[in-house]
């Protein structure tokens, strides 16, 4: 990953992704920004019971470092609804879904994380992204291979030109269910280790490879956030705390 800097605000990159200049996109850190206390820095969840001014001031900060574009959020369910922006109404419309699709110019797709993954795609020749929030939930209903159908279905991609990046997110040493046996299909098992343990990492590789996504165009940040409170918010760790801002945009 690519660490940069805008102002007081910190972000990651993918490497393979920052190659195209006709994109922003940016794993933002929970450094600078303006909320206090256990939501300490870059906050941009409006339901974590943070101070609602600070978070508009924060969103507000990563929208300049983004070019001013506008953010799009969703209000995310875990579950398996995709919302195709070039068919919502005018802006500033109330959204609801975990995955969000686009071939517009000018809006930058946000997904809000606290040990979740956010999964962010661009095809670089039907010039269209996706942000994507799995989380275990998500992981297990294959939100990733859903999304991926609803591009070539409604861009016309091809998965073979799709360009991926899993962010930050609980990694195997952190992915604990101790209740595995009645929350996860015993499908998904394997990616278990002997401390109850899941490499959601893993799974979502796999699960864009199924989807025909070339290996060489998958990168994982391999970024634990429950071991990385500096950098993110977590909330297995914290309980309560703030979300941090994955965002990819068409300039």
């Amino acid at each position: 990953m690519i660490h940069r800097y805008h102002h007081n605000l910190s972000y990651l990159q993918f490497p393979h992704l920052s190659e195209y200049a006709e994109i922003r996109h940016g794993i933002f850190t929970r450094q600078g920004g303006f909320s206090k206390g256990c939501y300490q820095g870059l906050n941009v969840g409006m339901g974590s019971g943070d101070d609602i001014d600070h978070v508009l001031r924060n969103r507000a900060a990563i929208s300049g470092c983004m070019e001013h574009s506008e953010l799009v959020f969703a209000d995310q369910t875990h579950g398996t609804t995709i919302i195709n922006l070039s068919e919502c109404g005018p802006s500033g419309s109330r959204l609801s879904g975990d995955a969000l699709i686009t071939d517009t110019p000018g809006k930058s797709l946000v997904i809000q994380t606290a040990d979740c993954q956010a999964v962010l795609i661009y095809d670089p020749v039907r010039k269209a992204a996706a942000n994507i929030h799995s989380g275990w939930r998500g992981s297990i209903q294959n939100i990733i291979g859903l999304t991926v159908q609803a591009m070539i279905k409604e861009f016309n991609c091809d998965p073979k030109n799709l360009l991926t990046g899993i962010g930050p997110s609980l990694g195997p040493c952190c992915a604990e269910f101790i209740h595995y046996r009645s929350e996860i299909p015993k499908a998904f098992w394997a990616y278990k280790n002997h401390m109850d343990c899941f490499d959601f990492w893993t799974l979502s590789k796999d699960q864009l490879a199924e989807a025909g996504i070339p290996e060489n165009h998958i990168v994982s940040s391999n970024l634990c956030t429950r071991c990385r409170t500096d950098l993110f918010f977590s909330y297995r760790k914290e309980k309560t705390t703030g979300r941090f801002a994955a965002v990819i945009g068409i300039t």
